[in-house]
């Protein structure tokens, strides 16, 4: 259960932002981490920095939403009979992730965390559309936080 990371910086970021942003290593911590509490076999994961203009064209384009956003998530649909390993693309805009863990009192590192785990969680089907799914989807965030000694990120502080 190892997931391979393609890490993919599209931006230049500030060098406040760029010296959290996450690297390869913590990404696949974290990444691991949700494959073995699903057992899960090895996925390959594309992860994509980028600036806010992009993350609100793509979220414009794929979600009708009119801003940038901390995390889309594009599964990949192998076609049947290929045996490929990729999962799909997460991108994640760092200047809001920078800006919603400053708004919730968060760590940084904490935060990028959460939002890897939940992209990921999107890129293997689980979704929170209905109440239900929403709390199956953040039951499992909060135990792989958990797991990497973050506390969960719906508790209000």
């Amino acid at each position: 259960m190892t997931a391979i990371i393609d890490l993919q910086q599209a931006y230049t970021p500030q060098d406040a932002i760029a010296a959290r942003i996450p690297d390869e290593s913590m990404l696949t911590t974290w990444a691991d981490a949700v494959l073995a509490a699903l057992g899960t076999e090895e996925k390959e994961i594309t992860v994509r920095f980028v600036d806010e203009e992009e993350s609100h064209e793509l979220n414009h384009q794929y979600r009708g939403k009119d801003k940038p956003t901390n995390v889309l998530s594009f599964p990949f649909e192998c076609p049947p009979g290929v045996p490929l390993n990729l999962l799909g693309d997460l991108v994640i805009c760092a200047p809001v992730i920078e800006k919603e863990a400053c708004e919730q009192n968060k760590a940084v590192n904490h935060h990028y965390a959460h939002m890897v785990v939940h992209g990921i969680l999107h890129l293997l089907g689980y979704d929170h559309i209905e109440d239900d799914e929403a709390e199956e989807m953040e039951a499992l965030e909060i135990k792989i936080l958990a797991q990497l000694s973050i506390d969960d990120p719906y508790q209000e502080l």
